[in-house]
């Protein structure tokens, strides 16, 4: 009786997750004592290795050692320490197609769970983006157990929590939500982890993207970033020491660091790898970079419809070569052309990408000037305009300033002062009467105003860093 219901368990497991249609899917038939058993995984995120020795082990048990229960089998017999016993059919077929080996034992019933997984996995290398000029030079990658591990390896503290959890209909994506609890805030908390269990959605397909529009459904036109993401271990560690809230998504090299402010994205860590003065320095220059690429074509422009308001020392950046296309139009033209560039280098080949760049520099700077298309200040205003974006480590944040930007080109081209002036209200209201994932305003602590957070958020002290 027991072997018949042992073989049509088997059977319709195998239906069940297509086993003749996927090559890539194992299913091993053994004996464990005087049981029939059947081993299931998938090639490619096995440890093959430690399967191989598990199962050899278990064939190796003499039959009047072998338990009479699933629970007693595991403790005696399974040779790993994670090891679980699963009674629902719909979460073994998850676990299996997470990479874990399952297996069934004839006459017991639950399924064994072995975790023996071995993801594909690129090195830990410093990120492209969030380089720094001194400090650690690993970096997240696709695995979620890798990166939990590059955060605990910072964090060795029992108040630390790695708590997962899973979303996404089909894709069933591994999600960790990291936080130590007697520094994180209860309610945020409850209410992220809550907002992840309830998401209706099919597949988390772009990652931490999907899971972010999942979290947050706000207003979709202010463009200034709610989550902050960073692909360093050790800024992870530092915002959950800070008492925030890290989440990782498997298959993405990069975390969410929740509640995000504008001062939370700012910020940096090569303003904490070097002494208080030079990382206040760093930190300064970027604030003023940032201001200036902002602000820097809006005013020349509204300074070249109101001549009068240009001070007699600053006659010189007045415009005297003809002018073909209207300022606003180089402008909007040489804002397009940057982002080609930008996709275009992001596409080319590394071999090419020297070549190719020499090719647009030369092309896009002095023949565009000599053919007549574009002025030459226009072109000098726009180039530091490019390089100085990258003075943020925030995409996000990055293209929300390119957004305000263009919006004060148009409406000091519409208005003159007044477009000007509006338009840097309407930049203050979208981040005023913008909130963060915890409901606190995005310019918190400036808003509302708190002296002493506000001062740990603008200068960078010794007290600061540690």
């Amino acid at each position: 009786m027991e072997a018949m219901q042992f073989q049509e368990t088997i059977r319709r497991f195998s239906d069940a997750v297509h086993l003749d249609q996927n090559y890539d899917m194992n299913c091993r038939l053994l004996t464990f004592g005087s049981r029939q058993a059947a081993a299931y995984f998938i090639n490619g995120m096995t440890n093959d290795d430690l399967a191989e020795k598990i199962l050899q082990a278990l064939q190796g048990v003499p039959p009047k050692e072998l338990a009479d229960n699933v629970g007693d089998f595991i403790r005696q017999s399974v040779p790993n320490a994670d090891t679980k016993q699963v009674a629902n059919e719909q979460d073994v077929i998850t676990a299996l197609l997470s990479g874990l080996m399952i297996i069934y034992v004839e006459g017991y019933d639950k399924w064994v769970v072995i975790d023996c997984r071995n993801y594909p996995a690129r090195s830990v290398d410093e990120p492209e983006k969030d380089k720094v000029l001194r400090g650690s030079r690993d970096g997240f990658v696709e695995n979620i157990m890798a990166n939990t591990a590059l955060i605990r390896r910072r964090i060795r503290s029992s108040e630390f929590c790695a708590e997962r959890l899973c979303a996404g209909k089909s894709s069933k994506t591994d999600i960790a939500v990291c936080y130590i609890t007697d520094r994180v805030d209860k309610e945020l908390l409850a209410d992220i982890k809550q907002r992840i269990q309830s998401i209706q959605a099919d597949a988390l397909t772009m990652n931490h993207q999907s899971l972010a529009e999942c979290l947050y459904n706000g207003a979709w036109f202010n463009p200034f970033p709610k989550v902050k993401y960073s692909e360093r271990p050790d800024t992870a560690a530092a915002s959950i020491l800070k008492g925030n809230i890290v989440i990782l998504v498997d298959n993405s090299p990069s975390v969410m660091i929740l509640p995000t402010s504008l001062f939370d994205i700012i910020e940096e860590a090569n303003d904490y790898y070097f002494p208080p003065i030079t990382g206040n320095y760093l930190r300064f220059s970027r604030f003023v970079i940032t201001l200036v690429t902002v602000f820097l074509t809006p005013v020349y422009l509204l300074l070249t419809k109101e001549p009068q308001l240009i001070p007699q020392s600053f006659d010189f950046i007045k415009v005297r070569d003809a002018m073909n296309i209207p300022l606003i139009y180089q402008f909007l033209i040489l804002e397009l052309c940057i982002d080609g560039l930008r996709i275009a280098a992001m596409n080319t080949p590394n071999i090419l990408t020297t070549p190719l760049s020499i090719i647009a520099a030369i092309v896009f700077g002095e023949f565009s000037v000599e053919s007549g298309w574009f002025n030459s200040q226009a072109m000098v205003y726009m180039a530091f305009v490019a390089v100085g974006n990258y003075s943020q480590a925030s995409y996000e944040f990055g293209y929300a300033l390119k957004f305000m930007r263009i919006m004060l080109l148009i409406l000091t081209e519409l208005f003159h002062i007044w477009g000007f002036a509006a338009g840097c209200v309407i930049m203050f209201l979208s981040m005023a009467c913008n909130r963060t994932i915890s409901g606190k305003n995005y310019l918190y602590p400036l808003i509302p105003f708190r002296w002493k957070k506000l001062k740990r958020k603008i200068v960078r002290s010794q007290s600061s860093s540690n």
